[in-house]
């Protein structure tokens, strides 16, 4: 997929769909649900209660399951709608530009000071938007995960680690498992706060106050 006109100047015309694609679904993938859903909810800020995380699992705590399943339906269907989007306008190439920067923007949106989710329903949406077999393996990995800690940055760091090798095994592809490889990073890094947390044993269960 990779072609080495992209290396010079002369590329300039050449690269600009992939940064227009970057652009749009890193704005894309800015769109804060989690805070507006709650507040659509009547339950204010979001970002001011509970953990703080703009996620569905703050929202479970602050507004109830309705609007924590509407949230993590919408942040996974930005990054489904925004890598098939690309991919039906560009091909593969650009769906792989897309996979990365609507993750990004989800975690870096500019209407918070940068500071966004952690990625784990926008990287699902992902990941069944490049093969939805790979996306069934996660969500069943992340529910066992949860199921068994009761803790739901377990299982969202368990499907960061083992989504890369569904997507290798389903595709064969290796620029998408590179891309996911590379999405699963930042997801796990994102979750820094709670790694410390799960390893002082005060990472907050699901149903009950953080």
């Amino acid at each position: 997929m990779f072609d080495s006109r992209m290396l010079t100047l002369d590329a300039l015309p050449f690269l600009w769909p992939y940064a227009l694609c970057a652009v749009v679904a890193w704005l894309a993938g800015s769109v804060p649900f989690g805070p507006v859903v709650t507040r659509l909810a009547g339950r204010g800020d979001l970002r001011s209660a509970g953990s703080g995380g703009t996620g569905a699992t703050n929202v479970l705590r602050i507004a109830g399951r309705v609007p924590a399943a509407a949230t993590l339906l919408l942040d996974f269907g930005k990054g489904l709608a925004a890598v098939l989007a690309a991919e039906d306008a560009g091909g593969p190439d650009l769906a792989i530009v897309a996979s990365l920067f609507v993750v990004l923007g989800h975690l870096f949106p500019p209407w918070s000071r940068f500071r966004g989710g952690k990625g784990v329903a926008t990287s699902l949406g992902v990941t069944f938007a490049l093969s939805w077999p790979a996306g069934l393996c996660a969500v069943a990995a992340w529910l066992a995960a949860v199921a068994l800690t009761r803790i739901s940055s377990v299982g969202g760091l368990f499907q960061a680690v083992a989504v890369p090798f569904f997507v290798w095994f389903f595709t064969r592809d290796p620029q998408y498992a590179a891309v996911i490889a590379l999405v699963s990073l930042l997801v796990f890094v994102r979750h820094h706060a709670n790694i410390r947390r799960l390893i002082r044993g005060r990472e907050p269960v699901i149903g009950r106050p953080p």
